[in-house]
């Protein structure tokens, strides 16, 4: 803004500025200094995952104000990796029903699952001299299938249909013509049957189970969801008996279908999996240790 004109004294402005400059620095090299210090204190003195992470949050800071300030990345990647907590995952199955090879697999893919945790890292497989701090169990406890299913249902349709004309006669058996002189036409109509027989293919299978979280360290289970889903297989076709103009629209496009295989105990298993696995990243995204 300067110059400024004081226009009633006829002068400038004059004003006295002091430079911080060297006081910022100070400052921001005591900080530095401090945040060091307490972090470094931090990752040699605690076995607090808390304390890990403060530390961390600390040089995260530091690394903002005073980029590369001495060994502050390498100290960064520390407190990370001692305040993570390490979960082991496995899986078991008590049912008398085999589980896909690939819904495990699928499962059992935790990195699908967009987990939004920063302090969390889980495991599938055990990696050597790792100490792991909880143990995330997936136990499927029950897996129900229904018998395969064919049931039927009949419907008898009855519907009047146009059948040609007639012309119009008078009393003396002569066809009545109109004002131009053409025969005067009217329709005929007669009556059609039909018996239609739907056919619905049904089964299901319900699959339940527990998500337990075990803390290793002390031994105890510390939280359980329940685990659950269902999948149903239906298909409808039909056939009919009769004359089938006796039908509605919606009725005729099902005879254009035939009766399809039944789906296996595993593939319906597997089609359950979809579910299961909205199921378990909710768990995931919800669960928190400390």
């Amino acid at each position: 803004l300067l110059p400024l004109h004081i226009q009633d004294e006829g002068r400038k402005a004059q004003f006295n500025f002091k430079n911080y400059d060297d006081d910022i620095i100070a400052s921001k090299t005591a900080l530095s200094e401090f945040l060091y210090n307490k972090a470094t204190t931090l990752l040699s003195n605690t076995n607090y995952k808390s304390d890990y992470r403060n530390a961390y949050s600390d040089l995260n800071y530091l690394n903002e104000i005073n980029p590369n300030y001495k060994d502050v990345v390498s100290k960064i990647d520390e407190a990370y990796l001692k305040g993570l907590d390490y979960v082991i995952v496995n899986m078991t199955n008590n049912t008398d029903q085999i589980i896909p090879k690939r819904l495990e697999d699928e499962l059992l893919n935790l990195n699908t699952y967009g987990l939004n945790t920063n302090w969390t890292e889980y495991h599938t497989n055990r990696i050597q001299n790792q100490l792991y701090d909880y143990q995330m169990e997936v136990s499927f406890q029950d897996i129900n299938i229904s018998p395969e299913q064919i049931r039927e249902k009949q419907i008898s349709k009855e519907k009047q249909i146009k059948d040609g004309y007639t012309f119009v006669e008078d009393q003396n058996g002569n066809v009545v013509a109109d004002s131009l002189g053409n025969s005067i036409k009217v329709d005929k109509f007669k009556t059609v049957r039909c018996d239609f027989y739907q056919f619905t293919q049904f089964k299901s299978v319900q699959v339940t189970g527990v998500v337990s979280f075990i803390d290793l360290k002390k031994q105890q289970k510390i939280n359980q969801y329940p685990l659950s889903s269902q999948f149903v297989f239906e298909h409808v076709y039909a056939n009919y008996d009769g004359d089938k103009r006796a039908l509605d629209n919606d009725l005729v496009s099902l005879l254009q279908l035939a009766r399809v295989p039944f789906p296996s105990n595993e593939q319906m298993v597997y089609d359950a999996g979809e579910d299961l696995k909205n199921n378990l990243k909710n768990i995931l995204n919800n669960q928190r240790f400390n």
